[in-house]
């Protein structure tokens, strides 16, 4: 049984799909037909998945496992992560431009001036965009938009996010307040 050193996940197994042992499973990848492109898949706890047959259905692929012959062995795969090394991923097919979502992960997240707002820990889309995670010492987590606004730029190589911590909501800019507001408590100009 391997370990995955930096594991990326690629598909979630669902429901069992005939007798002979296939399941329906939801590709994270662009073509749901490349998921054997990059060798065997591995579950969190160790096991290894060989993809003998993979076809295209309505939202999901279907897929023959080495190994899972029967509905029933099919059935408890319900639900299972499937995940590949992030060095088995092609980067020389990616532009300038492009990236992996998982190598976001542990980058620094600065605006203009160098202050730390902490590190990305987590890319997610709950359907409205992307958002960023981040997470620093002392605070509390916080989402942030993964848009052009809110992540100006993008240095893989130097291990840093360049975001405008007012597009990304992190600070209140003050012309937004209503008029006759003046600073909340705590902030600069509050009488004590």
């Amino acid at each position: 049984m391997t370990k995955l050193h930096n594991p990326i996940l690629m598909a979630t197994i669902g429901a069992a799909q005939g007798l002979r042992g296939e399941v329906r499973v939801r590709a994270y990848t662009a073509d749901p037909l490349a998921l054997g492109d990059y060798g065997n898949l591995h579950s969190k706890d160790g096991r290894i998945f060989e993809i003998l047959e993979i076809r295209e259905a309505k939202n999901v692929a279907i897929v023959r496992f080495r190994g899972i012959n029967d509905r029933n062995a099919a059935e408890a795969l319900n639900g299972l992560e499937l995940f590949i090394e992030r060095e088995n991923l092609p980067d020389d097919e990616l532009d300038d431009d492009e990236f992996y979502y998982a190598d976001l992960e542990g980058l620094e997240a600065v605006d203009e001036g160098g202050k730390s707002y902490g590190t990305v820990t987590g890319v997610f889309d709950f359907g409205a965009g992307d958002l960023l995670e981040l997470k620093g010492p002392g605070r509390r987590p916080v989402l942030i938009p993964f848009s052009e606004a809110a992540v100006l730029e993008i240095d893989l190589e130097g291990g840093r996010i360049l975001i405008d911590p007012r597009a990304a909501g992190l600070i209140e800019d003050p012309e937004d307040r209503p008029p006759g507001k003046g600073p909340r408590r705590g902030e600069p100009g509050d009488a004590p």
